[in-house]
């Protein structure tokens, strides 16, 4: 209680049951994907959970704010997908992790956020919120039933008047599941050496993974969760910035077995939604991270169908903002963005909307 009391006072931070069940919301953008690069790839989960744990503490303490701390969504779904080697995901991560250091020591991202209008942003939060949608419903298809037990569960829970509470119970659902389908396995701490996974390897196909992360970055990691910063915590954190603590994160925990991380709009949202308001819910998700690190089996064995339902909420929650413009052209170019952003990826989502955008301006007003 001390320690909590102190940290309050020198950071602004708070430990009340809506930074507890906040810190949930970015687990749910990053626990399926993780498991599933675990899964398919030879990506470890324990190094994972440890860096994603590192860096909730780490973000929480130098912004104040529940900022969210997820996977590189490109790189992975590539990775998911075998479209690139191991050692290509390692090498595209290096990659984007040098440019968005160099971005934010110039202002790169600054400039280009001037060009980028508020309808591009919001259509990259509408692609963003489809995609968890999409990937919410592919989950919960998984076992049909248990996605409508854990959406049950969520609904009695908020019926009940503790909305907040919801995701926790849901949770809690899921780990009983994966503990008594797995068992408590013994701890075991992960070992710290150089490119566990495999080293990297600078190839076409990296290069060009990297050039579809970092359109994806720009939109949805850095000038959107600087917008959505803005909107839900009314504080200014540049895009700049943000470009240069996922530089930060990237450059120095995927050398040890860590995997591309990034910020995120999704993440960010799922937070505030469940009830973060400061840095605190970082702390919190960062020390259950590391706490699960030894334990890396129990997760591993967490109820696919559990999250889905998870996601699915999330993605509401985004969505509602992003539909947030006004006038009919604004919001035609968010849906183009959104569904581009679903159909094809949201790094392409977010040059056709720059494109569309810029025609759009030489048009009388409607």
């Amino acid at each position: 209680m001390a320690i909590s009391e102190r940290l309050d006072a020198k950071y602004g931070l708070r430990f009340d049951a809506g930074e507890w069940t906040g810190a949930l919301g970015d687990s749910v953008t990053v626990l399926p994907i993780v498991v599933g690069l675990a899964a398919l790839t030879p990506v470890s989960l324990a190094h994972a959970l440890l860096f994603f744990g590192v860096f909730q503490v780490v973000w929480g303490l130098a912004y104040g704010l529940p900022l969210s701390v997820e996977p590189m969504k490109a790189l992975a779904g590539l990775a998911l997908a075998g479209t690139v080697t191991a050692g290509e995901y390692v090498a595209a991560g290096l990659l984007a992790g040098v440019v968005l250091l160099a971005a934010a020591a110039t202002g790169a991202l600054g400039r280009v956020q001037r060009y980028v209008s508020e309808p591009v942003i919001r259509g990259i939060q509408l692609a963003v919120a489809l995609v968890l949608v999409r990937s919410g419903i592919d989950l919960g298809l998984a076992d049909p039933a248990l996605a409508v037990v854990a959406a049950g569960v969520a609904v009695v829970v908020a019926v009940a008047g503790f909305r907040r509470g919801a995701a926790l119970a849901v949770l809690g659902v899921g780990l009983a599941l994966a503990v008594a389908d797995a068992g408590v396995p013994a701890a075991d701490l992960p070992a710290l050496a150089l490119f566990p996974a495999g080293a990297p390897a600078v190839t076409t196909n990296a290069l060009s993974a990297t050039t579809g992360q970092l359109a994806m970055t720009v939109g949805n990691a850095a000038v959107a969760t600087s917008l959505l910063l803005s909107d839900l915590f009314d504080a200014d954190v540049s895009a700049d910035r943000l470009s240069g603590s996922m530089g930060a994160m990237c450059l120095s925990a995927i050398p040890l077995g860590g995997i591309p991380m990034c910020h995120g709009s999704g993440g960010l949202a799922g937070k505030h939604a469940f009830g973060a308001r400061t840095g605190g819910a970082n702390l919190v998700l960062g020390g259950l991270y590391l706490a699960a690190v030894p334990f890396a089996g129990v997760v591993a064995a967490f109820p696919m169908a559990v999250l889905g339902v998870l996601l699915v909420v999330v993605a509401g929650h985004l969505g509602r903002r992003a539909v947030d413009v006004d006038g009919r052209r604004a919001l035609a170019l968010v849906a183009v963005v959104g569904c581009v952003g679903l159909l094809w990826n949201v790094g392409a989502a977010f040059l056709v909307g720059v494109g569309v955008d810029a025609a759009r301006r030489r048009l009388p007003a409607a």
